[in-house]
């Protein structure tokens, strides 16, 4: 249990640095310029990449057994910090409430960002599995 945290944690922690980072280029640069559905189309690509990378490389360095119910673990375990740190951020550096951030999900971009997290769960088992 403690590789699947380490390497859940390591997961998390990899691709949420790269949101982090690439969150105000969208938020301050792209979506003033060409809207928030087109600036959260520019920003996935490089979000799913960290994901691709990030799934492959946390399993491999903390050596995690690549079975389905481990990799299901970090993928369920590093949507959990993300969705809090994702709260944390939201109420402490955009002043948005529970409410307003979850409203978020039901916009054209929040359903790019609901794939994105679909696709941050389950990765660490579709990029894992596919290697065998």
């Amino acid at each position: 249990m403690t590789k699947i945290l380490g390497t859940a944690t390591l997961y998390f922690v990899i691709v949420f640095g790269v949101g982090f980072l690439l969150g105000p280029i969208r938020v301050l640069l792209l979506e003033p310029r060409i809207g928030a559905v087109r600036a959260a189309l520019c920003e996935a690509p490089f979000l799913l990449g960290a994901i691709l990378v990030a799934s492959r490389v946390a399993p491999r360095t903390l050596q995690l057994e690549a079975r389905k119910s481990a990799l299901l673990a970090v993928g369920l375990i590093a949507l959990g910090m993300q969705q809090i740190a994702d709260l944390a951020v939201g109420l402490t550096f955009r002043s948005l409430s529970l409410t307003e951030q979850l409203a978020r999900f039901a916009t054209a971009e929040g359903a790019v960002y609901a794939a994105l997290l679909a696709l941050f769960a389950t990765m660490p088992i579709l990029a894992n599995q596919a290697s065998k």
